[in-house]
């Protein structure tokens, strides 16, 4: 790959993206969900929907941008034809958490957002969802270290 600043820019992007959505994904599984058991219930559910908008509205803008920049890699690495396994793992990752955060964003999410006092089954719900994706992004990055090489 040539770098120019431009690729590397897209390059920096991509890997902004990444560590945004699975560190914020990461700081959810680890420390909020240990740290809501020590609040209220009523408080409990406040601090949920709060950081949950806050992520989801970061994962709006991050998982485009961690498509958009990783297919504008490959491209630049010689195409689609020529991507390497791991690269079709991480595309294939990328393309299932994606449409995974829509149906969460779309389904368990905005119902916790339209009611009064949202059910627990419906936090339970999306700690299980996100904890799926996280693990499904973790084996994306293993999946892109497992190819490296050394040019």
């Amino acid at each position: 790959m040539h770098y120019s600043l431009l690729w590397s820019l897209i390059l920096a992007l991509h890997i902004i993206s990444v560590v945004l959505f699975v560190g914020g994904g990461t700081y959810i599984f680890l420390v909020l969900y240990p740290s809501l058991t020590l609040l209220s219930v009523k408080d409990r559910q406040s601090v949920h929907i709060q950081t949950l908008k806050r992520f989801f509205r970061g994962l709006m803008h991050g998982l485009p941008t961690m498509l958009i920049t990783g297919w504008l890699l490959v491209l630049h690495e010689g195409g689609f034809t020529q991507a390497t396994w791991s690269t079709n793992v991480m595309q294939a990752i990328g393309i299932l958490v994606t449409l995974w955060f829509i149906m969460l964003y779309r389904g368990p999410y905005q119902k916790i957002q339209r009611a009064l006092r949202p059910d627990a089954a419906l936090f339970d719900t999306m700690k299980k969802h996100i904890t799926l994706i996280m693990a499904l992004s973790m084996l994306a990055i293993v999946s892109a270290c497992l190819d490296y090489s050394v040019r």
